[in-house]
Formats: C-alpha cells, structure tokens, sequence
C-alpha cells in the first residue's frame, strides 16, 4: 500500500490526515477535534484521554494504512510509574507553575553554560524547567506527547529527537541525551528513555487496539516535534530560504547544517532544534496566532472573515505591540491586555474589534520580521524568499503584511504542512520518497501556494518596527 496516517496534534486543535502516494500525493483529512486546557484544582491541564480517544476515531475512519505517524506541540510530557502506567494527566505548557524557574537554573547552573550544552532559547515552559517543578517520586519515565500516544499504541517505551531536542537536556551537538547536565540538575537520569530517529520503527499496534480501530499496521517515528515535521514540508529550493511555521505559535527561523551557539544568538534568544536529516533548526519562537485565536474568544458570536475585512480598511500602525510580552501568554481577556500594553507604550489602544485585529496582525509581522532579519544576521545565512506555512498561510492579511514587513517575497501554503512531512517521513522509509530535497519538490509539485511580493513599503515597517524595540 502507498496510503499513510498522520496523527497530528496542534495545541488548540488536533487531525488525523490520510495521504496517498500512489499517484502523486493526495491527502484527505478523516477526522478533526479541539484541543483545549482544562483547568482542575488549580492547574492547567491537557484532556490527553479524550486526545488519545480522538486518535483512535480518526485511526478507525483513516481504514488500513502502511504505517502511523504521531507529531505534536513540544514541551509538555506525561510521567510513567514503574509498571507503565501514568501518574497524572500532563500540565499545560501554559501553566504558571515554573514561574521563577529559569532564573533559579541560570543562577546555579549558569545561563551560558545551559545554552552550550542545548542550544536552546529560553522559555519559561521548556521541559526541564517544568520536571523541576513536578513532583517525581513516583516516575520511572518521562515521555513527551507524541511518545506518549506511540507508547499507547504500540506498548514501546521510547523518545524520537526532533521533539527531544526541545527539551533543554538534550546535547545540541550529539544529539544524545546531556547526562551531565541532568545530573548536575539533580534529575533522574533513569527518566529519559532511548532516543529514536525520525523514520524508524516503534512497533506494531497492540493486539487490543488493532481490535478497536479495525485494522494492523506498524507506527514509525517522525519528526515529532509538529515545527520539525512542518519544515521538513517546506515547498523549498534549495537553501536560501526562511520559514515561519504559523499555527498558535510563529516559529520563524531558517534552516542549517549545524548550530549557532554564539553569545550573540544566546542574548537574541534563539533556539537550535533538531531537524530531519541531522539539520538544524535555528529559530525564535513569536507568539503567534494565539493573540488573535484568544481576542475570538472574547469576542463570541464574532465572524474572523468579517473581521478580517474590516480590519484591512483600518488605519496602518494606529497601535502595535511586541507579541512577545510575557503577559500575553496565558489564557484570558487578550483585548484588555493588548490595550494595557499600547498604554504602557504611550499609544491609543483600538477601539473596535477590527483595530485590535489590525494591531494583531500588523504585530506578528513585526515579530516575524524581526526573527527573520536576525536568524540571517546571527548565521550567516542569506534569504531571498520567506515560507509561511500552517494554518496562518490561510490569513491572507497576515501573509501580506509579513511579505511587507520583511522585504522579502512570501510563498503561502501549504496549511497542513506538518501532517505533509509526518506522511513524507513514513513514505521515504517505505521507499516511496528518495531525500528531503524530494519529499519537498513534491509538496512544490502537488500543494496549493500563494506567491505575496512585498509592496516596498519599507520606510512605514522601519518606522514601526522601532516602536517595538
């Protein structure tokens, strides 16, 4: 068979995607589900039960397949006892329960010791500031989402590296676990299982799970990490070119044979993350669509086209913010944070729902912007076309004003990117796909992309984009 599976789980929505190769590449989306927190007793948790219960709907509606991928958001992990079972449904990235964390790391450990040894940017929810936060009297294993659907699936303990690599306690340079780091932190070394590689096999269904879904079939390993699998789907040409994953998060970078551990991109904040095929993916994350997705909320009954409408009629730069503003990232009234935030600036917030989606998106392109420039500056490597892929290369405003605020052509597409290299893994395993360069000629070759050309407007993005500084 040329058909495949991904299980692609986004932080505030998840798929199950079937694609067909035998004929050029085909896909058809077999089931679709929200994914949301849940707040209990005080703690933002994932439902990753009625996630796992979703999976199998979707598994049963894709019908017998090759092989099974599973990809997802970073970070966020699920603890195992000792005889397999899990302790507790896993915290939300989004929790405040590392709150203070990083800065007690950096002041025993060092921030630029930490940074030599992972390559990583520092983010309040990385995982290893949240297992210093846990409680892991009890664990035997920590297994990352995707890892821990493939454990339920196949019964196979193990740690795929792409999604590994986002952990800080992984070596950027070996990509092997950092064991003297986890030691010097005063973490079990027995916690972290072996690390797989993208395309390798994790094992057959289990025997009572083939039952419910109908069908046998092997899961592989993909790139697990969701950004790794969506730039491994890149519609690019050779290798000057940036990317920007769009989804809840922006993850703007570019991509490398090897990571940039200088003070300089250390001070920028930028990550190194592993990518298929040993590259690296070197890269800031920007807060994303989540602003938006959060103003909707406050907004019930609202139309997103509508206002998307309305809000390109809006007065350019009235209001723009920084995304990045750390009280931007939990859950709540967005419009009232983004309206202190411009009057902490000395800016007029908007006053219509329509100006907040103009400063929204004229923001994430100034953040977009500003990963863009500085990922070239910090390696060296030249752009001459930026890739917007997931669901925010639907935005067709937000894809305009990031061609602008770049300078920089914009290719738009495709949405589904990182179901398309979860698939595209598992097929080059199977034979049907020769190298990276292929899987991405053929996502060029079969995938609906929008061309944006900047409207040399640079001297108003300039001018903007040191309002944020």
């Amino acid at each position: 068979m040329s058909r495949f599976a991904a299980v692609d789980l986004g932080a505030s929505s998840g798929r199950v995607l079937v694609a067909d190769l035998s004929e050029g590449l085909a896909t058809t989306e077999v089931h679709r589900f929200p994914n949301g927190p849940v707040r209990l007793a005080g703690r933002l948790h994932w439902d990753i039960l009625g996630l796992y219960r979703e999976i199998l709907t979707g598994l049963r509606a894709a019908g017998p397949v090759t092989s099974i991928g599973v990809d997802s958001w970073a970070v966020d992990y699920g603890l195992l006892d000792e005889t397999g079972a899990l302790l507790g449904n896993p915290v939300h990235y989004r929790d405040d329960r590392t709150r203070g964390v990083a800065e007690q790391v950096a002041a025993t450990v060092g921030a630029e010791a930490l940074y030599e040894v992972s390559g990583l940017q520092v983010l309040p929810f990385n995982t290893v500031y949240q297992l210093l936060a846990d409680r892991l009297d009890d664990a035997a294993t920590m297994l990352l989402v995707p890892d821990l659907i493939a454990y339920w699936l196949t019964g196979e303990i193990g740690a795929e590296v792409t999604n590994a690599s986002t952990t800080g306690l992984l070596d950027v340079r070996t990509r092997s676990w950092a064991v003297p780091l986890i030691d010097r932190l005063g973490l079990p070394a027995g916690l972290f299982p072996r690390l797989r590689q993208p395309g390798e096999a994790i094992g057959g269904l289990r025997r009572d799970v083939a039952g419910e879904i109908g069908f046998s079939a092997p899961v592989r390993a993909v790139a697990s990490h969701d950004t790794a699998s969506a730039v491994a789907a890149v519609p690019a040409a050779g290798s000057a070119f940036a990317y920007i994953s769009c989804g809840t998060w922006s993850l703007a970078g570019v991509e490398l044979p090897a990571p940039v551990l200088t003070e300089a991109g250390r001070a920028a904040n930028f990550t190194n993350e592993a990518g298929i095929d040993g590259t690296v993916r070197y890269l800031r994350n920007v807060m994303g669509l989540w602003l938006l997705q959060e103003c909707l909320r406050a907004w019930p009954g609202s139309s997103l086209g509508d206002l998307l409408a309305a809000a390109a009629r809006e007065r350019p730069f009235a209001a723009v913010v920084d995304p990045d503003v750390p009280a931007f990232l939990p859950p709540g009234d967005m419009p009232a944070r983004i309206a202190a935030e411009c009057r902490r600036t000395g800016q007029r917030p908007p006053s219509t729902p329509a100006g907040f989606v103009r400063c929204v998106l004229e923001s994430l392109a100034l953040g977009h912007r500003r990963a863009v420039r500085q990922a070239m500056e910090l390696s060296g490597r030249e752009v001459e076309v930026v890739h917007l892929v997931g669901g925010g290369s639907r935005n067709e405003l937000l894809c305009r004003f990031t061609a602008d605020a770049c300078g920089l052509p914009v290719v738009a597409g495709p949405a589904e990117a990182t179901a398309l290299g979860n698939v595209l893994t598992q097929a080059r395993a199977a034979g049907l796909v020769a190298d990276l360069g292929a899987m991405r000629d053929l996502v060029a070759s079969t995938q609906e992309l929008r061309r944006y050309e900047p409207s040399g407007d640079t001297a108003a993005w300039a001018e903007a984009a040191a309002r944020l500084t």
